[in-house]
């Protein structure tokens, strides 16, 4: 069984772009029409008859389609299904819940995508959709499907061979020779909360200290005799 309905999209512009697309109830899986800033008869027979090829090759085939009571879907519209063997059911007026499955895509294409960019112009919303219903065939998990994917074998991830752990010797050897860092900057890397405080008397203590072995320094090599000066 499939669903067929609209749905609209603003731009930054204010131009509103009219979505069509296709659901099949079984599976989830969710077809792209097109889009366009007028939607006519004409436009959606067409989408239609270009959808309709592509269940051809269909096993088994649909059976139903379900639509509302849109002026845009005329009787070429239902003409394109009934050659293949399609009935059309159309909903009660006034009534998206009976058309619900189309109705819960809409939903969750605004709240996962388009709530969440601004559109440009049709061409850019074409390309967002087309990657959204990619991800939604493909990757998305589906309670309805026991949280699979409608195409669970469209794209599979590449997986890496197993490697097992190395031994703890090489572990610890290769930690040895990697570890750079001193114990200064192990104290000072992220300091939050209460260790702020025990940072800033470190860091005052250090300081002192190093400020005093400078002074030190300099105080003794000013007392030395001339002849006693340690050539360079």
């Amino acid at each position: 069984m499939l669903a067929v309905d609209f749905f609209t999209v603003e731009t930054i512009a204010l131009q509103r772009l009219y979505v069509l697309f296709f659901i099949e109830l079984e599976s989830r899986r969710v077809h792209l029409a097109g889009s366009t800033a007028n939607p006519t008869g004409a436009w959606v027979t067409q989408q239609a008859r270009q959808f309709a090829w592509t269940l051809q090759e269909r096993r088994p085939p649909f059976r139903f389609l379900i639509r509302d009571r849109d002026s845009k879907f005329t009787r070429d519209f239902d003409a394109v299904f009934a050659s293949e063997g399609i009935e059309i059911i159309k909903t009660p007026v006034r009534a998206p819940k009976a058309n619900a499955f189309a109705e819960r895509f809409v939903r969750t294409a605004r709240a996962e995508c388009l709530d969440w960019l601004l559109i440009v112009n049709r061409r850019h919303l074409e390309r967002v959709l087309r990657i959204f219903v990619g991800h939604y065939n493909s990757h998305r998990p589906h309670r309805s499907l026991n949280l699979g994917p409608p195409e669970p074998s469209a794209r599979r991830l590449r997986t890496l061979p197993y490697q097992p752990p190395p031994s703890s010797a090489a572990t610890g050897s290769a930690a040895s020779s990697t570890n750079t860092t001193s114990p200064h900057e192990t104290e000072f890397a992220h300091p939050s909360g209460p260790a702020r405080g025990r940072r800033r008397a470190t860091f005052r203590r250090f300081a002192s200290v190093r400020l005093a072995r400078i002074a030190s320094a300099g105080r003794s090599s000013k007392s030395w005799p001339r002849s006693q000066t340690p050539s360079p």
